[in-house]
């Protein structure tokens, strides 16, 4: 911790303030990304369904990821790579799942409808954000996004 504080400029005390601790660095931007989506899913236009507010709601996150790939896939591989932090992605990622289904819900959406779209949702945006960054080309995030969504709505429908 010391040494993380010290290359950033900060004292411990004022790194702690900001995170819980040094791994909680790695999902800083957890809140940042839950309120574009809950923010894009409330604002989306009432006839829209809940998969399409979950998919305006993914591009709109998605303009969080563009300018940051290099740092995303350096996250992600030490994310990947240790038990732990891959344990603390999924709790963020069922708090995140939880948010968008509640503002669904507040939209209207009845359960199992809005659980299920929000974990669709989410499901695509994983996805979506793996390709993104294993890709060779310098594609956009939303690229994947719209990608990915076209392959759930066909496998969806392919029943």
């Amino acid at each position: 911790m010391t040494e993380i504080a010290r290359r950033a400029g900060l004292s411990e005390r004022t790194f702690f303030r900001h995170f819980a601790d040094k791994r909680e660095v790695l999902f800083g931007g957890a809140a940042e990304l839950q309120e574009v989506f809950v923010t894009s899913i409330a604002t989306a236009p009432a006839q829209a369904t809940p998969m399409e507010a979950v998919a305006a709601a993914l591009d709109a996150g998605a303009a969080l990821f563009q300018e940051r790939r290099e740092h995303s896939g350096a996250r992600q591989r030490i994310i990947s790579a240790t038990t732990e932090l891959r344990e603390r992605e999924l709790i963020k990622f069922a708090a995140l799942s939880a948010a968008l289904a509640d503002t669904l819900r507040t939209r209207g959406v009845p359960d199992p409808a809005a659980a299920l779209a929000a974990e669709a949702g989410l499901a695509v945006f994983k996805v979506a954000f793996g390709r993104w960054l294993s890709s060779p080309e310098q594609l956009p995030v939303s690229h994947f996004i719209h990608e990915s969504l076209a392959e759930l709505k066909s496998v969806a429908s392919a029943g």
